[in-house]
């Protein structure tokens, strides 16, 4: 690849090295992860740096990843000799690709679809812009193979040019971004090992996934200081089951789901308020009961689950604030139940019966330890429903072990029970409160105002970037007990989903988002916008690489021995 490219501008040799990328199938879940891997290590391995130095270019093997992935590593060491080091870092898996329909031949051909979408009357902009030839289609062109393009170059040029860097320069190319992040947190371990065996001091960690405009007529290019968190939280639902004959004595768990959803899902008041920034609601991911076939009984128990986005709240607090909505709905499912049930034998005359209405709410946390005070063994149960699992899904299996407790249960009452499942991502930003986060904002903000000028782009920097990303796991800003309402109700997490939060939290890399620009992720008419992802944002991050290495370093030296 070095010998096509070496003689191109950077704009070129990012277009050259994302095109190729987009060319390759390397879909969440399947093999492509690992060819993908295998091929951007191929491609850094025909860089001259890396062939005078081949120890400085290398693969981790992912511990337990169900496919095999691997990370790729690449490090550049400066001319001047420091510790400090910036972390450039991109995700090279992508979504599917069926809602291409009957484009799906053509999904990683980036020339086929522009083709394509230059004769595509449906949707005129689209069809001005493939015309246009300013925009790159295919999937993975924005999100985010051409991000990693970026990455690659700018590793190219430092390498080329390391009389620029006082610093290193370390690049992380993860899969799974898309799913469980097995990637980034894999990776965890290799950067721990670099910290403990070589020193190094990273100094910030800049992320490339995509920015995108916020509405019509966005003029903006957004770069985020910090990533949103994320956690599921789910609820596993007991009704009492009746008959359909004898509906009016039940309590039906799908009602009480369906009444949650209504209160929770994209509920604007549970969103935290953050002035200037793009908070998401809370968003229903997954609702169903868990009746197999069909029968005239209703169901026995309900799951439901959200996507709930983390910005600056605990996880004490989202708590609080779900289990509140939980005995408020259930307490309005009682009531209703109930006099829906007196009207019934108003009408009927037929003699009232000794029913109870009440629905108990209750976390996974106070459930087991109620479990454990009636004498049984949580512990074995927990283990049995672990080895008997009908599931692969982390959720799915989540779910079956709160059922084997609920069953195991001698007290059949109507219960909610509130617990997470995997995945959590820690929310990461900078604080206003911390000396060198501060200072990272403030040059950052220096940066950008002097980009405007060179470039007339029009910068806005805001905290969170308002997607996920692999950039929440390389800091923690709770602690160990800030944690714990999160961690006692996440069933049986070091097994499934291993959160390594004290490596984590050993780490603390501040990691910004200066994104490739396009439009569509995740869509059939993804595309990447290539004079400011090709052009602007290489400028972007090496100036940003070379003013914050320069300030590390001057730290460095003003500190006294």
């Amino acid at each position: 690849m070095y010998q096509q490219i070496h003689s191109l501008k950077t704009e070129q040799q990012i277009e050259a090295i994302a095109k190729h990328l987009v060319g390759i199938n390397s879909i969440n879940g399947t093999n492509g992860e690992v060819l993908v891997a295998e091929e951007l290590y191929s491609i850094l391995k025909t860089f001259p740096y890396f062939q005078q130095n081949p120890d400085l270019l290398w693969m981790q093997s992912i511990k337990n990843d169900p496919i095999g992935r691997k990370n790729v590593f690449a490090f550049v060491k400066g001319e001047l000799f420091t510790k400090k080091t910036i972390i450039y870092h991109s995700h090279i898996d992508t979504v599917g690709v069926e809602d291409f329909g009957q484009l799906k031949d053509k999904a990683f051909s980036p020339d086929a679809l522009a083709e394509f979408f230059c004769s595509y009357d449906n949707d005129k902009e689209i069809q001005k812009e493939a015309r246009s030839g300013d925009w790159m289609f295919g999937r993975g062109s924005v999100d985010m193979k051409s991000g990693a393009a970026v990455h690659m170059a700018n590793i190219l040029h430092f390498s080329e040019h390391r009389e620029e860097l006082q610093g290193n320069l370390l690049l992380m190319l993860n899969g799974d971004e898309e799913s469980e992040h097995r990637g980034i947190i894999g990776a965890l371990a290799e950067l721990n090992r670099l910290q403990a065996e070589q020193g190094l001091e990273y100094v910030l960690a800049i992320n490339t996934d995509f920015i995108t405009p916020l509405y019509d007529g966005d003029p903006h290019r957004y770069i985020y200081t910090g990533a949103a968190g994320k956690i599921l939280p789910c609820f596993h639902i007991y009704g009492r089951e009746v008959h359909v004959g004898d509906t009016l004595s039940g309590i039906d768990p799908n009602f009480i789901a369906a009444k949650l959803t209504e209160h929770i899902h994209n509920r604007y008041e549970l969103a935290e308020k953050i002035p200037g920034e793009l908070v998401l609601p809370p968003t229903c991911l997954y609702q169903r009961d868990t009746k197999d076939i069909y029968t005239v009984q209703t169901a026995s128990s309900s799951h439901l689950y959200f996507n709930y986005f983390v910005y600056e709240d605990t996880p004490e607090q989202i708590l609080e604030k779900l289990l509140h909505e939980t005995k408020k709905v259930c307490l309005e499912a009682e009531t209703y139940l109930k006099e829906q049930f007196h009207q019934y034998i108003e009408f009927t005359g037929l003699p009232t019966r000794d029913l109870t209405w009440d629905i108990e709410v209750t976390t996974y946390e106070q459930y087991v330890n109620m479990l454990l005070a009636k004498g049984i063994n949580v512990h074995s149960i927990i283990k049995k429903a672990i080895q008997e699992k009908t599931a692969d899904d982390f959720r799915e299996i989540s779910f079956e072990i709160v059922s084997a407790l609920q069953a195991a249960d001698p007290a059949k009452k109507a219960r909610v029970i509130l617990f997470f499942a995997p995945p959590f991502l820690p929310h990461n930003y900078l604080k206003e409160t911390d000396s060198r986060d501060k200072q990272i904002q403030d040059s950052i903000t220096g940066i950008l105002q002097k980009m405007e000028v060179e470039t007339g782009e029009k910068f806005a920097l805001k905290k969170f970037f308002p997607y996920l990303a692999d950039g929440s796991f390389l800091s923690i800003h709770e602690t160990e007990e800030e944690l714990s309402p999160l961690l006692n109700n996440l069933p049986e997490w070091e097994t499934f989903f291993p959160i390594p939060y004290k490596a984590i939290q050993k780490l603390n890399i501040p990691s910004i988002n200066m994104g490739v620009y396009g439009k569509d992720g995740h869509k059939w008419t993804e595309r990447i916008y290539k004079p400011y992802s090709f052009g602007v944002l290489p400028q972007l991050i090496q100036q940003t690489t070379v003013k914050l290495l320069v300030e590390a370093t001057e730290e460095e030296l003003m500190l006294p021995v």
